[in-house]
């Protein structure tokens, strides 16, 4: 059994298998979105093959959508060259349920995968007609916070960036230059209407993306790379906008447990691969079932029916951004991001397992309960409470899932402001003071315990992806394990960096606690879990 078109032609091999196959012609589907696209994505890894080119493959299931998705890639060309073409672009979905049972389906929603090249003359001039197409209505964005990035922590253009914006829009390399230069190829053949839908665990990630689309277009039309019309285009929202958006569905990395047991069904290469450029990733995608989408309804140009996808709710910009506080600031991705830390550093693999450590619970709920549900409003929509009941009863105790508190680390420093520091500003704004927080300011620290690089016997570990790992690990490189002592100074130019937490941690009476927590962590062997356990009697 092969997952490419061919292959899947012999249904009673996969039927037997228990894999459920596309119930309409992918083909067609595939050649509607390359002759008219309506629906285009940057970002085209785990997240977006699981979730978005599910969505879709359910709409393409029902008859509410009669074309694929089309994808593109403008980080990471390997997958392309090695997930993409080799399967004709199908996917296989492996849904994880807590009872150790699997739902597994074959993805026919992705229509063609595009490498956003300007060097590459062939997929530099796809892309444009792609992006020139009058039928297109969305794109939408799974790029990570860094994706969005321009400047340093310093205040001074990204490398990369820099050169996108003195090079102008033929010579972009950068996930926002190649937006911004494709946002120019629509105003120059048309000036059609698009929905820019950014789906990135982002405070007002439709801001964040707009914001950066701006920039990138002030600094051209600066040197006369573009005209003073196009600024008007993309800053009219009956002709661009930039709905905002709350997205969640645990994504694990792909799993070779998994791949070894769709193998033994029959199905060849599905081993997982890592890319040079550290994306992991493999023919099929391992999830969990349970998956919110929450989209503000503005789309100048139409939109598929996304409303009739599993999980989707569109609603209005205020929702939204209810929807995405919840989630992104006080129930779950602050959990992961206090609690994934502590994990490796305990030299704990998998993120149900640390869970069934008491005071790591106690933690868990101390956070997205006692300090982060009570400042946000509820969406209504959805309820926070039986949100956060769902993570913790059945989401989070999933062990099938195989989230490893390592990958929960990745980009950490991006979301530090969004997952922490809005809940800090929050109490400084109700109380004048954050000082009564306990379980986010010790999760601060478990992420400065972690970035020394080395477990709680002292053993070396490597850090997860992030683009400021080596910055942050290097301001804690006087910080000894095992010599309390050598902490003084060293958080100060971390904590007061308002572009990292959004906030002056020292102002809101959160420095020198988070200090003091740390100190305690790294006073020698089992000392970060002795730490946890005496705040968490």
């Amino acid at each position: 059994m092969r997952l490419t078109l061919e292959g899947i032609r012999e249904t009673k091999d996969w039927e037997e298998a228990g894999i459920v196959l596309p119930a309409y012609d992918v083909q067609e589907t595939c050649q509607k979105a390359k002759e008219a696209p309506v629906w285009a994505h940057f970002g085209i890894g785990n997240i977006f093959r699981v979730f978005l080119g599910g969505i879709a493959d359910g709409l393409l299931s029902q008859g509410a959508l009669d074309r694929g998705l089309t994808c593109i890639e403008t980080f990471d060309y390997d997958v392309v060259d090695r997930i993409y073409t080799p399967f004709d672009n199908l996917a296989l979905s492996v849904i994880l349920k807590g009872d150790g049972t699997r739902e597994n389906r074959v993805l026919g929603s992705f229509a063609e995968a595009v490498k956003a090249a300007s060097a590459d003359p062939a997929a530099w001039g796809r892309l444009k007609q792609i992006f020139t197409s009058d039928s297109l209505q969305m794109v939408s964005f799974t790029i990570t916070e860094k994706g969005y990035a321009l400047k340093k922590t310093d205040g001074t253009w990204l490398g990369y960036v820099l050169s996108d914006i003195e090079n102008g829009p033929e010579k972009v390399t950068g996930a926002m230059g190649i937006l911004t230069a494709m946002l120019y190829e629509r105003y120059k053949n048309g000036a059609a209407p698009l929905a820019l839908v950014s789906m990135d665990n982002c405070s007002h990630n439709g801001d964040l993306l707009k914001t950066s689309v701006t920039t990138m277009a002030q600094e051209w039309l600066a040197r006369g790379y573009v005209e003073e019309g196009f600024l008007s285009y993309i800053g009219d929202s009956s002709r661009i906008s930039f709905p905002w958006t709350m997205i969640d569905k645990i994504t694990p990395r792909p799993s070779t447990e998994i791949a070894a047991d769709l193998e033994a069904l029959g199905i060849e290469d599905m081993q997982p691969v890592t890319t040079g450029k550290r994306t992991y990733i493999a023919p099929f995608v391992n999830a969990e079932k349970p998956q919110y989408l929450v989209i503000e309804d503005s789309f100048p140009n139409g939109r598929p029916a996304l409303e009739k996808g599993y999980g989707v709710y569109m609603a209005d910009r205020d929702t939204v951004n209810k929807a995405e506080r919840m989630k992104v600031t006080a129930c779950l991705n602050p959990v992961h991001s206090a609690l994934g830390p502590l994990g490796v550093v305990w030299g704990i693999d998998l993120f149900a397992e640390l869970l069934e450590d008491p005071a790591i619970l106690k933690m868990g709920k101390m956070v997205a309960y006692t300090e982060g549900m009570p400042v946000i409003e509820s969406p209504e929509i959805i309820s926070p409470k039986a949100f956060t009941d769902e993570l913790f009863e059945d989401r989070f105790p999933n062990r099938y899932l195989g989230d490893t508190n390592l990958r929960l680390c990745t980009d950490e420093s991006q979301g530090l402001g969004v997952r922490f520091g809005e809940t800090v500003k929050s109490y400084v704004k109700r109380f004048g003071t954050a000082e009564s927080l306990t379980a986010i300011p010790l999760g601060i620290a478990g992420y400065l315990r972690y970035l020394m690089g080395v477990d709680d016997q002292g053993r070396p570990y490597e850090l997860a992806p992030d683009p400021l790992a080596e910055e942050l690990h290097g301001q804690l490189a006087d910080v000894k394990w095992g010599d309390p002592s050598s902490l003084k100074d060293q958080l100060k130019p971390v904590l007061s960096n308002e572009t990292i937490f959004f906030t002056n941690l020292y102002k809101d009476g959160l420095g020198k606690k988070i200090e003091g927590m740390l100190r305690e962590m790294i006073a020698g062997p089992d000392a970060c879990r002795e730490t946890v356990y005496r705040y968490m009697k």
